[in-house]
């Protein structure tokens, strides 16, 4: 199921289709130009079999801007177009995109359902001043992201995501004044990140080959993904970012330590796993006034990486928690155990650390529904838990050599 924050660009689209403003029909006449521009549209593509989004757009039709599927007029101007039905179980369209869309120089909207459409995004696009929501998504899109967008000053949503995309983000285009919502997920974009940005809300940019330092990043954000990137360095540009509640950064070779300001329960999703993050978890949150709970839904992955160091109190009460696979000693605190058993955390993963005691006390059962995972670590986990719950990457073993464990907990022996 998609979480809550990944649907915000589709809600931010259709803020913008059903806005009342722009749902007013001009019964007279189409303007001539804006007809051939739908004719030129309609001849460079085609339903796939199984659709029938054009079968509404007769030329013969009196009044085009009432009967074409996916259009949308005022004053006789077309200033919305949507390609395809956008239905589950509609293939889509196929074909290629018509720099004729140019032509329709009163657009606000432009959006391309799912489908298989393929060649380059028209450059010509740019002449449309009007546009503020371009959403070209799960297509076969190719070629770079035209460099002429950032002349686009009132765009405010770009969706590109799943696509084949190549070259480097436009310098101009995260400059743009009016930009809130940038996707460009699931592409082959590369290059480092932009120095410039403007007030972004919405980033997303995972799964391509972006690469370079993660440089300072809009105040404004909300929700961030990087993740499946080979972006290297340090979290500094993460900072201030006091508005975040989304983060992914995952899978990328970022290194250095976590900045105390990313442990704070107004940003719920942390995903920072599979990386060179190293140093301690602080034992406290910078913000004193911050909500002492994470709440439902909430999930800190911070596994697979070196952080080391006694394990802090503060990340109890996350309900999806990984820590698995670092360096972590010591016991384990009591806040964790009694989280766990509250129902409140009802995934805690611990394994391949060095921890030294889970401190539950005898008679003291934690749910069935908790997916508790201590295996290799330097302790013997205690009687009766359910050790089902660990994934098959944590292995068969118990517990860690006690070589290994005097190294890291200044004993010879397994607690």
């Amino acid at each position: 199921m998609a979480s809550p924050h990944s649907l915000l660009p589709l809600v931010l689209v259709l803020l913008h289709i059903v806005s009342p403003s722009l749902q007013y029909h001009d019964h007279e006449k189409i303007n001539s130009v804006d007809l051939a521009a739908l004719a030129s549209i309609k001849s460079t593509l085609t339903d796939i079999p199984g659709t029938d989004f054009f079968s509404t757009w007769d030329f013969n039709s009196p009044d085009p801007c009432s009967t074409f599927s996916g259009v949308t007029c005022s004053f006789n101007r077309v200033t919305i177009l949507i390609l395809g039905t956008g239905l589950s179980g509609s293939p889509g369209l196929a074909g290629s995109l018509s720099p004729s869309i140019s032509n329709l120089t009163e657009l606000t909207q432009l959006v391309l359902f799912p489908g298989l459409v393929t060649g380059p995004i028209p450059p010509q696009l740019s002449q449309l001043s009007n546009l503020r929501v371009i959403s070209l998504t799960n297509n076969r899109l190719t070629g770079s992201i035209p460099t002429s967008f950032s002349s686009l000053n009132n765009l405010h949503t770009l969706d590109l995501s799943y696509n084949q995309l190549t070259g480097s983000v436009p310098a101009g285009l995260t400059a743009l004044p009016q930009l809130k919502v940038l996707i460009l997920a699931s592409n082959m974009v590369s290059g480092e990140l932009p120095r410039v940005w403007t007030q972004l809300l919405h980033l997303d940019m995972k799964k391509n080959k972006l690469t370079g330092p993660l440089r300072s990043m809009p105040l404004s954000l909300r929700y961030v993904s990087l993740s499946e990137n080979m972006m290297w360095g340090p979290l500094n540009g993460l900072q201030s970012l006091s508005e975040l509640v989304y983060l992914d950064l995952s899978m990328n070779q970022f290194s250095g330590p976590i900045p105390a300001s990313l442990f704070n329960p107004t940003l719920s999703s942390v995903l920072l796993q599979r990386n060179n993050l190293s140093g301690v978890i602080p034992s406290r949150t910078l913000d004193p006034t911050s909500s002492s709970s994470y709440g439902e839904g909430s999930i800190v992955d911070l596994s697979h990486n070196v952080l080391t160091g006694q394990l802090s109190p503060i990340l109890a009460g996350v309900e999806n928690l990984f820590l698995n696979n670092n360096r972590l000693i010591g016991i384990v605190p009591e806040e964790y155990i009694k989280s766990v058993y509250l129902g409140t955390t009802r995934t805690l993963y611990l394994q391949h650390n060095y921890l030294s005691r889970f401190p539950l006390e005898a008679g003291f059962a934690l749910p069935d529904t908790a997916s508790l995972c201590l295996s290799y670590n330097c302790m013997v986990p205690p009687i009766g838990l359910n050790l089902m719950a660990c994934p098959a990457s944590a292995g068969g073993r118990l517990s860690r050599p006690p070589s290994q464990c005097s190294v890291f907990n200044n004993h010879s022996s397994i607690d």
